[in-house]
């Protein structure tokens, strides 16, 4: 048998293994564990998936959606899958924070997200770092997609409370887009205490008592703002 001919051979005995037909032109097939090219053809077509193989459109153009992922991942084996999640893990804490809380693990599951709250909304400014309001709200946003618990959303939006009190206090911050953020985050911290079972709110309700007399030495009305979200949600009979 000539070099060409296996080659041929070879070929189509791919080919049928992968489409159990004829390959849909404009499209390659990839093997999804050594990330290369089998195939590839750059006559014009509309690509397709087949069961038994996954043909990724040459149009670099079309934005990947959710289903082109999942039809990738249904290529993988246990191990492949696996080695996957393991890459996932190791390229981010914020990958890491997310599947330790998603499972169950470890005994402080909200530190890394409390951390990130203190970092951006009370900075060290002796090592010029600075404030945002968006990332310290992000790794709450953050926690809710991983698992989302109500007890750990109110003990997040407190812990941001206090967190914005606590630098206002050590360096007289005045930022008015500060205090709408920690008005807002105070009434998310109000409706998520309401979720809870009245046995479970009381630690709860407390902190944001002590939140509305630390509120006094603050400028932008936060005060008046804190009350009335405060008498809104009767927790003063829930004290008694």
């Amino acid at each position: 048998m000539t070099r060409t001919s296996l080659k041929v051979r070879v070929w189509t005995q791919l080919r049928h293994f992968c489409y159990c037909g004829q390959p849909s032109y404009g499209a390659r097939i990839v093997d999804p564990l050594r990330k290369s090219c089998i195939f590839e053809r750059e006559l014009p077509g509309k690509p397709t998936h087949h069961p038994s193989g996954l043909i990724v459109a040459k149009d670099k153009s079309a934005s990947p959606t959710w289903a082109d992922v999942k039809a990738f991942l249904l290529t993988f084996d246990r191990a492949g899958l696996q080695g996957l999640v393991q890459d996932l893990y190791a390229a981010s804490k914020d990958n890491q924070a997310f599947l330790h809380v998603r499972f169950g693990l470890g005994s402080d599951q909200l530190g890394p997200y409390k951390a990130t709250i203190s970092r951006w909304i009370n900075p060290d400014l002796m090592k010029n770092q600075t404030v945002s309001v968006s990332k310290a709200k992000k790794a709450i946003a953050d926690y809710n997609k991983a698992i989302g618990r109500p007890e750990g959303l109110a003990e997040l939006s407190i812990f941001y409370c206090e967190e914005a009190f606590s630098f206002v206090e050590s360096c007289s911050f005045d930022d008015e887009r500060y205090f709408i953020a920690l008005i807002r985050i105070y009434d998310q911290s109000v409706n998520r205490i309401l979720s809870l079972p009245l046995a479970e709110r009381r630690a709860y309700v407390e902190r944001l008592g002590k939140l509305r007399t630390r509120a006094k030495r603050v400028s932008w009305g936060v005060e008046d703002e804190l009350n009335d979200l405060w008498h809104a949600a009767d927790f003063e009979e829930q004290l008694e």
